[in-house]
């Protein structure tokens, strides 16, 4: 049994199930494994040092998967911005027709860039009005962020089991459902609140080719829901990690009036997070992390997991469900 979706039909998939476009993880091994188990896997832009590195990387995942695939691209608040339209231009360059995109703003202009060319938009927010604004900007698909996620749950905290339905309520155009998904059960609960699919990212960061450390997906495995933490909640940037030393650190240092980020600029620097992935050493930096830990206990291969997710729901559909009905 496959679940077919506005998601499936949209992005030519088997599985109604999209890879988190994470940094320093979305590499063509990730992509690629997502890709060939029947999901879409998505290379991560901004890892790539330059737009001429991600468009080798989007050759070396082409070799590694005749599936779709995608790209992310995030647009974050800087000084110094890295060269977003060279970016958009190599996606544009690798024939790639699906792109997520999350961030400011000035997103609109890569997608301006990117629709003249039939690219498929997916766009991350963590709230209904930023949603109903992007589908009214143009956007093709959304993927909504529940307060469970890793990485950026905005400022409203807002858990994905409001958070679906509200948006299904309102938005027209397909939705992903992200924040808190790893197994059968929230791929089920996720299309019966009104999503066409999910988005997976810390679940498919502790599968055998995720190309981190084996220390990192260990950490997955150990910590349970309660192993992350919220950082720069002061700040009004808040971001969810994974627990441990230094993310305890960093916690306690902004809770001190007046603190800045400048007060853990070290800790939390991305070069930082880049040696925790690589090398293991929870010591260096803080890594990304969301609540689905607690339903994480192993580390399987990316075709394992997703035989599994969708038997799972194809049987509590056909199973529990049906059973329930008098």
């Amino acid at each position: 049994m496959a679940f077919k979706t506005r998601i499936t039909e949209m992005l030519g998939i088997e599985h109604p199930i999209v890879q988190g476009g994470m940094q320093n993880v979305g590499y063509a091994e990730m992509a690629s494994a997502v890709s060939n188990a029947g999901g879409l896997g998505l290379l991560t832009a901004l890892t790539q040092p330059s737009p001429d590195a991600l468009r080798e990387e989007i050759e070396r995942c082409r070799a590694m998967t005749d599936k779709p695939f995608g790209v992310n691209l995030t647009v974050f608040p800087t000084i110094n911005p890295p060269d977003y339209a060279g970016y958009a231009q190599a996606i544009i360059d690798g024939g790639v027709k699906v792109v997520e995109t999350a961030g400011t703003q000035a997103v609109r202009e890569i997608w301006d860039m990117l629709k003249p060319h039939g690219i498929t938009i997916l766009h991350k927010c963590t709230a209904v009005r930023h949603a109903l604004s992007a589908e009214k900007a143009g956007c093709d698909v959304i993927s909504i962020d529940g307060f469970e996620c890793a990485g950026h749950p905005g400022e409203d905290d807002i858990p994905g089991l409001i958070l679906i339905p509200a948006a299904a309520d309102k938005v027209k155009i397909p939705i992903l459902a992200s924040g808190g998904f790893g197994d059968g059960r929230g791929l089920v609960a996720a299309l019966s609140l009104g999503a066409d699919g999910i988005n997976m990212g810390t679940r498919f960061c502790a599968t055998r080719e995720a190309p981190i450390h084996d220390n990192v997906k260990q950490a997955y495995v150990d910590n349970d829901e309660r192993g992350s933490f919220l950082i720069f909640r002061s700040l009004k940037n808040t971001a969810r990690v994974g627990k441990s030393a230094v993310s305890e650190e960093v916690v306690r240092r902004l809770e001190r009036p007046g603190a800045t980020f400048a007060d853990v600029k070290e800790l939390v620097a991305g070069a930082a997070g880049k040696q925790v992935l690589d090398t293991g050493d929870l010591s260096k930096g803080v890594f990304w992390a969301g609540m689905v830990q607690g339903l994480i206990h192993d580390i399987p291969t990316c075709q394992e997991l997703m035989d599994r997710v969708v038997g799972e729901a194809e049987e509590i559909v056909r199973g529990r469900l049906q059973a329930m009905l008098s």
